[in-house]
């Protein structure tokens, strides 16, 4: 009885060693500044579990986008984050167009105008911009998840914008006129003409962008130091509110941003965050503050004019604040334009695209460093790799002691990560389901080659809504690689290095 009673014994402990053990999240690593990640958590009241969900959706959702925007034609209406969702909604007018949706890991919803309409009856606003104050309009938008478009209006003149918009156009009351923000740093303050104060937005190769209210071509100005720095190359104001200030041999463009915490922000791209996006802004007035992206394209009309194809975000920002950083996860998204409110009662800003502004002037902006690189566990240290440098068609990918080689080494081109031969991660088969391989294929461009790497260190496919995972939790070399939910585990986080 004893001898049997001890055999039970150790087959319970033999039963319970082999028992997977719960999986335990990860401490999350994210590819953000201190004072951004602060702002975050202050501003958008997210933990740090919330937030780095958040960072993964919104990685996704702007490859997503543009897939469905080129796909669908004029059946596309439009994309957005709504509130706390793991995945972008895009709008279609036609219900043949859902499934595409579908397969993209996106959420349809049909709606009655597409974005051509609504961009028309935008264009035509923008037109009659010069009516604008007259009618005691002080702005208008297309409102993407309302499927409208907006026009903002001074209380009481709700008639004569009415006249103003064409039919079928929304009119809303707005208290408070946008105004510029003049005397203001940014991420660090300049001078423009030995008087006026305006902010630096993003450095560029040559010089640095800000907002074209802050000073006209030829206007010279000093730094932060009063420290003789460039000339106005460039400015637009109203009509759009941008501008470029080329630098004299004693300024050197870095890629970063002051966060107002001792630090600085990275800026690795400027990849345009979808609407509903998390988005934090950087001036001297009120430091960083954050908040979401409300809308893109929009016009508004100040005292000097209208401005159209800005966009709109709630983070706050105060006189002092104008031409300073807006930024999305590590991605530069605009300079500062104008607004209403300020950071105590809250407010509405609007800010000019930055890659607008580098279209405009031909720049190159200046960001943190090649786009090849190796991949890199958290929880491990190993890197993802091609078995053998063996490139053939469906090989199926690895982890392995880090070594440098073209095996390891990965660039993110056009939603894709490619190998130094040009071949593509891909999930085999397009698979949408938990376990898919993940391999190395002949690049297509299809949905199951795009990876985006969020700034908490998810590897997504947004196709499947997925993370890579090291299968198995297996920590040796030569594990293999899968798609699997995103859970904020340790096997699922990774870094470039």
């Amino acid at each position: 009885m004893r001898r049997r009673m001890l055999v039970l014994a150790a087959a319970a402990l033999m039963a319970a060693t082999l028992t997977p053990q719960p999986a335990q999240a990860a401490p999350i690593h994210f590819d953000l500044s201190p004072g951004m990640l602060a702002a975050m958590r202050r501003d958008l009241k997210l933990d740090d579990g919330q937030i780095a969900a958040r960072l993964r959706t919104e990685a996704a959702a702007p490859v997503i986008e543009k897939r469905l925007r080129a796909r669908l034609g004029s059946a596309f209406a439009g994309a957005w984050i709504p509130p706390g969702a793991s995945k972008l909604t895009v709008a279609v007018t036609s219900a043949n167009a859902e499934a595409a949706v579908r397969a993209e890991g996106a959420n349809p919803a049909l709606v009655r105008v597409g974005s051509a309409t609504l961009a028309g009856t935008q264009a035509t606003l923008d037109r009659n911009a010069s009516h604008a104050a007259a009618a005691g309009v002080r702005g208008w938008y297309v409102d993407v998840p309302g499927n409208r478009v907006v026009v903002l209006a001074k209380p009481g003149s709700e008639p004569a914008a009415r006249q103003f918009a064409p039919a079928g156009v929304t009119v809303l009351p707005l208290a408070e006129q946008p105004r510029t923000m003049y005397d203001i740093r940014g991420g660090d303050q300049y001078v423009i003409n030995g008087n006026t104060l305006c902010s630096i937005g993003f450095a560029v190769a040559g010089g640095f962008v800000s907002a074209g209210h802050c000073g006209g071509v030829g206007s010279p100005t000093l730094g932060y130091n009063n420290v003789s720095q460039g000339t106005f190359a460039g400015s637009s104001f109203p009509g759009n509110d941008y501008s470029w200030i080329r630098t004299n041999g004693n300024w050197t463009p870095q890629p970063w941003v002051n966060n107002y915490a001792g630090g600085n922000v990275l800026v690795a791209g400027s990849a345009d965050a979808a609407i509903g996006s998390s988005i934090c802004r950087s001036g001297r007035t009120s430091g960083w503050r954050c908040g979401t992206l409300l809308g893109r394209n929009e016009t508004v009309v100040y005292a000097q004019g209208a401005v159209s194809g800005l966009s709109r975000s709630n983070a706050c920002a105060e006189p002092g604040d104008s031409g300073g950083s807006w930024i999305s996860g590590n991605q530069a998204q605009g300079v500062t334009s104008g607004g209403t409110g300020n950071c105590t009662s809250g407010g509405t800003m609007w800010f000019q695209p930055v890659n607008e502004i580098l279209g405009a002037y031909g720049l190159s902006l200046t960001t943190s460093g090649g786009s090849t690189s190796s991949l890199i566990s958290d929880w491990n240290g190993l890197c993802i790799d091609v078995p053998n440098s063996n490139f053939a068609d469906g090989v199926p990918l690895q982890t392995w002691q880090c070594n440098g080689t073209g095996a390891q080494k990965w660039t993110f081109v056009n939603g894709t990560l490619q190998t130094s031969n040009n071949m593509c991660m891909d999930v085999a088969w397009g698979s949408t389901a938990n376990g898919a391989v993940i391999q190395i294929a002949t690049c297509s461009g299809n949905p199951a080659q795009q990876f985006v790497l969020s700034a908490a260190g998810d590897l997504v496919n947004p196709q499947a809504n997925k993370c890579v995972d090291i299968k198995d939790w297996n920590g040796n070399w030569g594990a293999a690689l899968q798609t699997w939910d995103c859970a904020g585990t340790a096997n699922q986080k990774w870094h470039r290095g």
